[in-house]
């Protein structure tokens, strides 16, 4: 755990580092595009059921969480322009960087979920939340186009729910099974891939 939560503070460490241009630069047209703030900050569900504060870059126009399903599809009338190009190549969630430095995630893990749909399926979330939520994880690569597959349906919470998130559970059970630092390894660098591609 102490080698993992290294690995965290200089990776974050040096990606914030890197990336602070790029975020100033995206700051300025998230503003340009939609009136509200530069960050969407939304509760999740933490390492032994500790809610915290994630943030995000803000892909939606402000207040959309009283608009609509707190799960989002790729054609959703929330979502704004440059929100848009922001999800498709996963820049929106950059700013967890951020979580991982104050210790609320790790660059490796399952995904935080908000705490009604943690709350459906709490028994699997008493194994899933034993280890700290990340920004990425087998689910993230393979749901990688999630709101394509949530696209054009007239209740996406709905699929989210009995479809999606069932699979994601099985492959936070089996990031829980192999996690070690060469997994975790593995799924920055496909992730750092799946992005540059």
């Amino acid at each position: 755990m102490i080698a993992k939560r290294l690995l965290d503070l200089i990776g974050a460490g040096i990606g914030m580092a890197i990336l602070t241009p790029l975020f100033i630069v995206i700051s300025v047209l998230i503003k340009l595009d939609s009136s509200g703030p530069i960050f969407f900050r939304q509760t999740r569900v933490g390492v032994n059921f500790v809610p915290f504060r994630i943030y995000k870059f803000r892909t939606m126009v402000t207040g959309a969480e009283k608009l609509g399903a707190q799960v989002s599809s790729g054609d959703d009338p929330r979502i704004t322009k440059i929100g848009l190009i922001l999800r498709k190549y996963k820049i929106d969630e950059l700013p967890q960087l951020i979580n991982v430095l104050a210790g609320d995630m790790s660059l490796v893990g399952p995904r935080p979920e908000v705490p009604r749909y943690v709350e459906v399926f709490r028994e699997d979330y008493v194994d899933i939340l034993k280890v700290k939520p990340g920004i990425t994880d087998f689910a993230a690569l393979e749901y990688k186009n999630e709101n394509d597959l949530l696209k054009g349906l007239a209740n996406p919470e709905a699929k989210y729910l009995s479809e999606i998130l069932p699979e994601k559970i099985r492959y936070y059970r089996r990031y829980i099974d192999e996690q070690c630092l060469v997994t975790d390894l593995k799924l920055i660098f496909k992730t750092i891939w799946m992005v540059v591609r």
